[in-house]
């Protein structure tokens, strides 16, 4: 089942496009890797999908799915790093954007506590956030952005200014998180990562009237835009995957 899809949309700011004329669908389940140079627009049009700066011209449609269910990671140099709270109450944070009132019941305390143990933090609960590293902080912070949706999460560079380990853990949380039925789409620098997990790659170029690119990671690998940005041979476990989306 299609969950989002952008038709024709032409994306900015006060008018100036950004992006322009960009159409491709998101499936339940898809993993998608939002790839490009600096200054592409990658950040303008997340910021469309979660319903924060419409298209300028053209849609973005959301089938079975509220703008508001859906979970988002911001960059780290965008979250403060000193919450004066507990890590539980800043994973019971997240449950807020599903609510119009500041008050948790008990369902929500289930969910975050689920959370917490799908990010293998739960003994971390009664911690001070702040005293954290960076890489546990960041755990937390997705588990916050869990809390807010059970379809679709959008990941804006998860693993920015993590160590080597921290950032492996990372990417494989992600990965459970998507094998477990929900929805990714995450913003990334990291092209050579991004064909070996992502199953879909979309790669905004430069420039109102650049070539962009939307399809499996195996077609990006083999396409004339990704052949000149991948820095190593394809991966054999891309090439292996089955894939049966068209390119739009």
């Amino acid at each position: 089942m299609t969950q989002i899809k952008v038709e024709n949309a032409t994306m900015g700011y006060e008018g100036v496009p950004v992006i322009k004329d960009l159409s491709f669908q998101i499936d339940e389940g898809d993993y998608v890797c939002i790839v490009g140079e600096n200054g592409s627009g990658k950040t303008t049009l997340m910021k469309g999908i979660l319903g924060l700066n419409p298209p300028l011209k053209g849609s973005i449609k959301y089938n079975g799915l509220d703008k508001n269910e859906i979970g988002y990671l911001p960059q780290k140099k965008n979250i403060q790093k000193d919450f004066p709270a507990s890590v539980m109450e800043v994973v019971l944070s997240g449950c807020i954007n599903r609510k119009y009132h500041i008050f948790h019941n008990k369902k929500d305390k289930e969910n975050a506590i689920r959370h917490l143990q799908m990010v293998n933090m739960l003994d971390y609960k009664k911690h001070s956030f702040s005293q954290l590293s960076g890489g546990q902080q960041q755990r937390i912070l997705l588990a916050r952005a869990l809390c807010a949706t059970e379809k679709v999460i959008v990941l804006d560079e998860p693993v920015t200014g993590l160590d080597p380990i921290a950032t492996a853990d990372m990417y494989s949380l992600i990965k459970d998180i998507n094998h477990k039925g929900i929805t990714v789409i995450m913003v990334t620098h990291d092209i050579n990562m991004a064909v070996r997990q992502a199953s879909h790659i979309l790669h905004i170029s430069a420039g109102t009237e650049g070539t962009n690119f939307f399809g499996t990671a195996h077609q990006y690998v083999h396409s004339s835009v990704g052949s000149k940005f991948l820095l190593t041979e394809c991966p054999c476990d891309v090439c292996t995957h089955s894939h049966n989306k068209e390119v739009k």
